[in-house]
């Protein structure tokens, strides 16, 4: 969708702020761009639109070259979202939104129900805030409708320029997490800076990693995090990239370990002989559908085993600590953290309640260690092998 070939960007006084660029954006795709100040990424994604024109080289939009075409055009077809939102102050929410729609010529009606459409895509009530002005917005909310305004027109490319540096770290992770699940459903083409390579990791197809006008790597998150390709990204990244990779490395079946199973309605004299058996502390305890309902452990079952009619509901505990499967392992280690928990339950990720094994600290270690070394073999998770210390 997005094409730059060998595109330089050299000013008056000598500075070169992009040398000699090649890549592509394919459609539908989110790469990110991260880097320091001064590095090139903002004049990169602004000459995409030409707000700023290339000294040399050619950049394609849908197999067009923009060079060729009007720059008021190109930019009524290209959605554009910067940190300051740059909302009209005398206009509504609303009108706003439709601000784009009109300079192209749509009908008001059509307009305005195109705005009221994507204000409640991006989770504003048309009905509660069309009819607001900026000043009467949050920060977060401003910025819901600068990125409702830059998608008013059905653009196939979207440029966001550090969207969410402008407000505080709760109300930015709550932005990204609203703006990945509305890329889930329209599927833009989009260029993305930022300077936070959290920021970049977590919403990223790609990741594009700036030096000085250059690309020094553009991979995937995992890929960047696990195996920078020079040293300038591992300093960039940072020591503590595998921490980071685990928000982009998600729980797998193979991950799990399969503890003993017990129903709410076994005997406990059952359960007891069973977690014996197996020399197991503790049993996963379903209902009669297969569905996660606790835990209950050996001294809770060994010690009331001889009473016959007593069952496994009358002594088992709730178990509030797991996750769909597909969920990142960042999300499994805080899950453990807030529960005090040493192993969460995993689900079935589709119906969320059908229980398909546990995930323990050392399995979650070995995940995170197998992504890393497949990424590094080009192979898939399930063939990689790591080398694993034995227990004392």
């Amino acid at each position: 969708m997005i094409r730059f070939e060998h595109v330089t960007k050299r000013y008056a006084d000598g500075t070169t702020a992009v040398d000699d660029l090649s890549f592509e954006v394919a459609e539908g795709e989110l790469v990110t761009l991260v880097g320091p100040s001064g590095c090139g990424k903002t004049t990169t994604m602004k000459m995409v639109n030409r707000l700023i024109e290339p000294t040399s080289g050619r950049i394609l939009v849908d197999g067009e070259d923009i060079a060729t075409v009007d720059p008021v055009r190109l930019r009524r077809r290209i959605g554009y979202v910067i940190q300051q939102v740059g909302l009209f102050p005398h206009k509504t929410v609303l009108e706003n939104t439709a601000a784009v729609p009109h300079l192209l010529g749509w009908q008001r009606k059509r307009a305005r129900e195109r705005a009221a459409e994507l204000l409640d895509l991006v989770g504003l009530d048309p009905s509660v805030y069309g009819d607001r002005y900026p000043d009467q917005l949050s920060g977060g909310q401003r910025q819901r409708v600068g990125v409702a305004r830059a998608l008013a027109a059905d653009p196939p490319v979207l440029l966001m320029d550090e969207p969410f540096g402008a407000v505080d770290p709760v109300v930015r992770e709550h932005l990204q997490t609203e703006f990945l699940r509305l890329q889930s459903q329209v599927r833009k083409t989009v260029l993305f800076v930022t300077h936070d390579i959290e920021e970049a990791v977590r919403l990223g197809d790609r990741i594009a990693v700036y030096g000085n006008g250059r690309i020094e790597q553009l991979d995937a998150p995992a890929a960047v995090l696990g195996a920078p390709a020079t040293p300038y990204v591992a300093d960039f990244v940072g020591a503590d990239r595998g921490l980071k990779r685990l928000s982009v490395t998600t729980i797998e079946a193979g991950d799990l370990e399969q503890p003993p199973v017990v129903h709410l309605d076994d005997r406990l004299s059952e359960a007891a002989e069973r977690l014996d058996l197996e020399g197991a502390r503790w049993a996963v305890v379903l209902d009669d559908s297969d569905r996660l309902h606790g835990w209950i452990s050996a001294e809770a079952a060994q010690a009331a085993a001889g009473a016959g009619a007593v069952r496994v509901r009358d002594r088992a505990r709730r178990m509030d600590a797991w996750l769909p499967l597909g969920a990142s392992l960042k999300q499994a280690f805080s899950t453990m953290l807030q529960h005090d928990a040493g192993w969460i339950a995993v689900l079935d990720g589709e119906s969320a309640d059908h229980f398909l094994g546990v995930l323990t600290p050392a399995r979650l270690h070995e995940a995170l260690r197998r992504s890393i070394e497949a990424d590094a073999r080009g192979r898939s998770r399930s063939e990689a092998q790591v080398e694993t210390v034995p227990g004392l």
